[in-house]
């Protein structure tokens, strides 16, 4: 039994020194598949529980609906044999995942100080933070708010110009993966401390803006060093499995559609709502100054989707619908005069999928916060997560756009 137990250990620590490698994706393939019916969407999510067999970039919910799957050269085989058990009906959308993910950083061997021709580490982007609150210590404060599971720090960002200002708050990159969340949040706060153009004067000098730019720190830390697809917290639930899905671990509607209970899924709910302890603390901030909140906005990547409560099973649409409607509307117009690029305006269950537990629900349903967005940034196909830092400015600048153009509409109904 001993001799058995310390094989088992050994297998464990080896596994584990693997893991320590960067992943590569050389020749993985990227497909799209449509679920058709439930004996499909049933084995997809078999599939997706699984560890080591096949990577999801979407996971499989509802029939009727498309997912993005990483098939590995080595499962190739077993790829097309259950496409053929189960009548799917697969389309390759990249045969070699690796050149994204090359693709992806162009300017990394040339980079100085830091900017936004390239996407930066969590230590990097902390530095940078650090610096400019000394430059800017009259508006500008940092607060470390509690440590992460593996004892990073989870920091908020309070710009403040003068005292009764209505406030906004901002968390990014909760998914690890959506890199350009943390990007352009950061590349927003710039503006509003760097900017001399009138209207964005406004925005800076007349709002509270709260921003957390890296609500998942060891996940988004993980995807750096590890393997860029990563998507959950880093909680080691399992042997084989670690993580939950902060977006579902938030205490409003919590496990109520959209979740998985099993550790394996990137939409394990967790253990219970705020169980992971990113998700617990970046609530309780919330509960702290919810009484000064006018706004609260999620920023998450991909689909080029501007959100509303609610997102849960059966959802009934929120009191004032039509008023969170009309201001997103503004914002999707607002954006497209920019880059024109378009975004699709609903509630999340009605234009996304069934999603519980999610930041922007809790925000409005617990927190009462009045109005909550959740923002899908670009893009829809082409790159998916793996968005080229060439694209960071100009999404920047059209969602920049699109929170000033909400904000005025906000104005104009009455919510500021």
């Amino acid at each position: 039994m001993m001799k058995t137990l310390q094989i088992l250990v050994l297998v464990i620590l080896g596994a584990a020194c693997c893991l320590s490698d960067k992943l590569r994706f050389d020749n993985h393939r990227v497909y799209s598949i449509g679920i058709e019916n439930e004996e499909q969407l049933g084995a997809l999510q078999d599939l997706e529980t699984t560890p080591n067999e096949f990577t999801f970039l979407d996971v499989p919910l509802v029939i009727n609906s498309k997912i993005q799957v990483v098939v590995p050269p080595a499962k190739q085989r077993k790829f097309e044999q259950l496409v053929l058990l189960f009548n799917l009906n697969p389309v390759l959308i990249s045969s070699d995942l690796q050149s994204a993910i090359d693709n992806e950083r162009p300017n990394r061997a040339r980079r100085a100080a830091f900017g936004w021709e390239d996407y930066y580490t969590l230590e990097e982007i902390y530095a940078w933070l650090d610096e400019i609150a000394l430059q800017y210590k009259d508006v500008l404060s940092i607060e470390t708010i509690c440590h992460s599971y593996e004892k990073r720090d989870l920091k908020v960002i309070k710009l403040s110009y003068k005292e009764g200002n209505p406030g906004i708050f901002i968390d990014a990159n909760i998914h690890a993966r959506e890199w350009i969340t943390s990007a352009t949040v950061t590349w927003i706060l710039n503006e509003l401390l760097t900017s001399d153009n009138p209207a964005i004067r406004e925005l800076a000098e007349n709002y509270d803006w709260y921003i957390v730019p890296v609500a998942n720190p060891d996940g988004f830390a993980y995807t750096h060093t590890t393997n860029r697809l990563w998507r959950k917290t880093r909680f080691p639930y399992t042997v084989l499995c670690q993580g939950a899905d902060p977006n579902r671990n938030f205490d409003f509607q919590w496990s109520n559609g959209g979740t998985s209970t099993n550790p394996c899924s990137d939409v394990y709910a967790g253990e219970h709502p705020e169980s992971e302890i990113e998700v617990k603390t970046i609530s309780n901030f919330v509960r702290s100054i919810a009484d000064k909140l006018n706004l609260y906005l999620s920023v998450h990547s991909r689909g080029q989707y501007i959100l509303v409560p609610f997102g849960y099973n059966a959802a009934p649409y929120p009191p004032n619908y039509r008023d969170l409607m009309q201001i997103g509307q503004r914002a999707a117009v607002d954006m497209y005069k920019v880059h024109k690029t378009p975004y699709r305006v609903g509630t999340t269950a009605d234009v996304l999928y069934v999603a519980s537990g999610i930041s922007v629900d809790w925000a409005y349903g617990a927190a009462q916060i009045p109005l909550a967005y959740t923002f899908e940034l670009r893009d829809q196909v082409q790159y998916g997560f793996i968005l080229p830092a060439d694209q960071i400015v100009p999404n920047a600048e059209e969602v920049l756009a699109a929170f000033a153009g909400m904000i005025d509409e906000a104005g104009v109904l009455g919510y500021f």
